[in-house]
């Protein structure tokens, strides 16, 4: 097989932060937006990051739209998976990335062993080919866990967090170019690129107003998000396959034969990244022993505001009401028939979709969207979703969720 990944160009790293960003924006609005839910939006990408990776692995060179689908679907696959770990199961973070971290580090092992290379310029084998799939994979749960830690122990909103990977990429490619292994360099600044995109992807999202400890941005909406950034990738792989300047027998003909390395610099270069990875944890120690709003913890909202059946929703979209609805309808007749993995699956959705509307229902009735979500604390207080506490019998999962039905109408 001629390589099958394309040359490391500045388009290289364009098309992979507008595919982490919409990975990122896609993701979220299939599962919260649509309702789907956080599993069965990880099953459904898993079904199709196995499709399209099957008809990558089938070529015999590269070739850009598939190459690429296959990093958009991988990207929202593993960041998926990092998202299970800690809302689901509710893994810390940094056990999460300690985790990855470890299981990058294995698969580079054995790459190495096996093929005596982690190059990405000599991907010319299928087992060089799966390799490199299976470590581009953990590097998006492992970017997704070491980013989402970072928030967590900062505070920053979502712009200010932006600039973090952007000045550690910035440092890296300034090693690379005195001399640094280009290999570290290279898988280094890839692993950055997803918290860089996905921060991006967020603060265009995200509401201009929010709650203390939510995300805060430009507001276009994760859908809105999602059509820009896939607008920009189609158009970038199509002017990448017509002009082929990715394509690395390509790019070799123009371009002079890179140098072997100068062993000397490539030490003075990890000594460099030695640096500036203790002086990435000075300043997240720093940031976070500032006061600082951290991720919003569930308020008790048992003194809130009682109302009477169907008015704390008068104001809301009555399609919204209705899939809010069907969905706690949806939980209760699973608890009530013993389905208990069905109910918590559907009460899990039902949090899901109320957090999402959040931003469009509370301006429209404070008072009422406060009542609603006192009650939808309660429900999912006896699921066990965002409490501590293990899930609490049927018979107090149906009172719950009826009293929830009775408040919308």
């Amino acid at each position: 097989m001629l390589n099958k990944v394309p040359e490391v160009t500045i388009w290289f790293w364009v098309i992979k932060i507008l595919c982490t960003t919409v990975g990122e924006s896609f993701a979220d609005w299939i599962n919260m937006k649509l309702g789907v839910g956080l599993v069965n939006t990880a099953w459904i990408f898993t079904a199709v990051f196995v499709v399209v990776l099957a008809v990558q692995l089938r070529l015999k060179r590269y070739v850009p739209f598939p190459y690429w689908l296959t990093v958009v679907v991988v990207s929202v696959t593993g960041t998926l998976y990092t998202d299970i770990l800690t809302d689901q199961l509710n893994v810390p973070l940094w056990i999460s990335t300690a985790v990855f971290s470890v299981l990058l580090a294995v698969v580079f092992g054995v790459w190495w062993l096996r093929e005596r290379t982690l190059s990405i310029h000599s991907v010319t084998t299928l087992p060089r080919e799966s390799f490199y799939w299976l470590a581009v994979l953990v590097t998006f749960a492992l970017g997704t866990a070491t980013g989402d830690w970072t928030l967590e122990l900062t505070g920053w909103s979502p712009g200010a967090s932006v600039m973090l990977p952007l000045g550690l990429i910035a440092a890296i490619t300034l090693l690379w170019k005195f001399g640094a292994n280009p290999v570290l360099s290279f898988w280094l600044a890839y692993i950055l690129t997803r918290p860089l995109g996905a921060n991006i992807g967020d603060w265009l999202a995200s509401p201009k107003v929010a709650q203390p400890g939510e995300p805060t941005g430009l507001a276009l909406g994760t859908f809105t998000t999602s059509l820009i950034f896939l607008g920009l990738i189609l158009a970038t792989v199509a002017y990448l396959t017509v002009t082929r300047s990715d394509v690395t027998e390509t790019y070799e003909a123009a371009h002079a034969t890179h140098d072997t390395g100068d062993l000397r610099k490539e030490r003075v270069g990890l000594a460099g990244f030695g640096l500036l990875a203790v002086a990435t944890v000075g300043l997240l120690v720093w940031a976070h022993s500032q006061p600082h709003t951290g991720p919003a913890p569930e308020a008790d909202n048992t003194s809130a505001v009682q109302m009477a059946p169907g008015q704390a929703v008068k104001k809301f979209p009555p399609v919204k009401v209705a899939a809010l609805k069907n969905l706690a309808s949806t939980s209760l007749k699973d608890a009530q028939s013993g389905n208990a993995k069905g109910a918590h699956t559907a009460a899990q959705s039902l949090r899901d979709l109320w957090d999402a509307d959040q931003a469009s229902l509370q301006p429209l009735d404070n008072t009422g969207w406060t009542s609603i979500d006192a009650q939808m604390d309660k429900v999912l207080g006896t699921f066990g979703i965002d409490h501590s506490n293990p899930p609490m019998p049927p018979a107090q999962q149906e009172k719950e969720l009826n009293a929830l039905l009775t408040d919308m109408g």
